[in-house]
């Protein structure tokens, strides 16, 4: 089994890094440089840097924003918001992004994934699902821009043409659990776990130490990804890690 991995996410508008509950009421939580120097020392086991309104507002993510926060750090780092073409891809591997990450381009052009996996290779390729229950269908919706359009597409199925196209992650966010502090949705995570054979990266709703060591025993995630409890320092990464590591978790 792979060792479990932990990662802040920073979720970055106008320049700064934001949090809100459900992907919206969106409060200011510091400086996205910053924040990634001080994760990488506190003993992050990679990042993610999501520029949140670049799909909505139709731009690219903002290319000197990752390359500072490229040269402050030694962890692996993903970067996603507004890459719709290889190009993009390219701008920001250059500029010191170790994967990229895809999600509304890639539900509007799935050859998107493979295109990337075949010029990057597969590790390189994440594809990011925000997903929300559905009730209507009883299983979960994939939405896009940020959280703001349904696509109609069922998310396990979307999951597994990802992985058939080359993406080698799955960046799972629980739009229901989002920044809710109740825990990870664990039903939605084990069920992409189930469905597909590369890693999940689970995220939304972790509020306790306990909701990491859930959503990697119950939930069969590889790695836990955290923006609020991390930024405002209600738990650091260590602790998180010190528990799991009692409870016999193998971690990074």
């Amino acid at each position: 089994m792979l060792a479990k991995r932990i990662i802040p996410c920073l979720d970055v508008k106008d320049g700064r890094v934001v949090k809100g509950v459900n992907f919206v009421n969106l409060r200011d939580a510091g400086d996205p440089v910053e924040l990634a120097a001080l994760y990488d020392r506190e003993g992050a086991d990679e990042l993610v840097f999501l520029d949140i309104s670049a799909s909505v507002e139709g731009r690219a993510t903002m290319i000197e924003v990752v390359r500072q926060t490229a040269g402050e750090i030694a962890i692996p780092f993903t970067v996603g918001g507004g890459i719709s073409h290889i190009d993009d891809m390219k701008r920001l591997l250059r500029a010191g992004a170790d994967k990229i990450g895809i999600n509304t381009a890639a539900v509007r052009n799935p050859q998107l994934i493979s295109d990337g996996a075949r010029k990057f290779g597969s590790q390189c390729i994440v594809v990011a699902v925000d997903a929300k229950f559905n009730d209507a269908w009883g299983e979960w919706e994939v939405y896009t821009h940020g959280g703001r359009t349904p696509s109609g597409i069922r998310a396990l199925e979307w999951v597994r043409e990802a992985e058939r196209l080359g993406a080698g992650e799955i960046l799972l966010t629980s739009m229901d659990a989002d920044g809710t502090k109740d825990g990870f949705d664990i039903r939605l995570t084990r069920a992409v776990s189930e469905s597909i054979g590369i890693p999940v990266i689970a995220s939304g709703g972790a509020g306790k130490k306990e909701h990491f060591y859930d959503v990697f025993t119950e939930g069969k995630a590889d790695a836990g990804l955290a923006a609020t409890i991390f930024h405002y320092k209600e738990m650091t990464i260590q602790e998180v890690k010190d528990d799991l590591l009692h409870k016999g978790v193998e971690i990074r």
